[in-house]
């Protein structure tokens, strides 16, 4: 599986973006998916997970009630719906793939693939 991540940019506080991540591969419904980002000097971190149907999504504190996880295994395609922003969502996202798993595990190295990141800048 090959992952392409997009859709970061610079936003106001307050405002809203939608990260997408581009899966190649006829197993990517087999996998759960996520999103994790990491600030400069900081450690990557989980912010949200969804399993292979899309049953169930998990999120980061920091991300519950402002982001949103989705996924359309007919595209291939995962989304991250991101409002509320705030300054200290600045980081590069990245989408990862947990092959047979749930997007649940919140330890980056569990996932299998990785796509390449994308910047996320939030001025205040």
């Amino acid at each position: 599986v090959q992952l392409q991540a997009s859709g970061g940019g610079v936003v106001q506080a307050g405002g809203s973006l939608r990260l997408s991540c581009a899966a190649s591969g006829r197993t990517f419904s087999e996998h759960g998916m996520a999103w994790f980002r990491q600030a400069p000097g900081k450690e990557r971190e989980f912010v949200a997970g969804i399993s292979w149907s899309g049953s169930s999504t998990f999120y980061a504190d920091s991300a519950k009630g402002r982001f949103t996880i989705s996924r359309d295994n007919a595209k291939n395609m995962v989304y991250l719906q991101m409002n509320s922003l705030k300054p200290e969502d600045t980081a590069v996202y990245y989408c990862a793939a947990e092959k047979n798993g749930v997007g649940a595990t919140t330890t980056p190295a569990l996932y299998d693939y990785w796509g390449q990141g994308t910047l996320v800048t939030v001025s205040s």
